[in-house]
């Protein structure tokens, strides 16, 4: 009997030890929601990149999937949801905007993310929507 505990207590101290010395694992980012009806303003980083204000205090940055050509001269966008108006991925969202010669140009949306109150107050005026 005196062997089994020494065996289960030298077991108990290697697992402890073994997780005194394992990384903790960085925690995910909570996924942030918007739906596409609250968008009231937007804003051109580059062509590459669009800030849109959803209701009156939350900015998303949406990083598009390739070049956008002459979205920074737009007065007008639209987002276009794919499912339902709720805008939770990259895949859920495409911009869209007037082309050259009037034609519309799909932007697709590699990355959505929720900016922070510190990281909108630090946009230049002309990236912030």
């Amino acid at each position: 009997m005196k062997i089994i505990s020494l065996s289960v207590a030298a077991s108990i101290l290697a697992l402890a030890g073994a997780q005194a010395t394992a990384e903790p694992k960085p925690a995910r980012p909570a996924k942030s929601c918007f739906s596409a009806h609250n968008v009231s303003n937007f804003a051109v980083a580059d062509d590459r990149t669009v800030n849109i204000r959803v209701g009156l205090k939350d900015v998303y940055r949406l990083d598009l999937l390739g070049v956008c050509p002459d979205i920074d001269w737009q007065n007008k966008i639209a987002i276009k949801s794919r499912g339902s108006s709720f805008i939770c991925s990259p895949l859920d969202a495409t911009i869209l905007a007037a082309g050259p010669f009037g034609r519309l140009q799909r932007c697709e949306v590699k990355q959505v993310r929720k900016l922070t109150p510190e990281e909108i107050l630090a946009l230049p005026s002309r990236e912030r929507p």
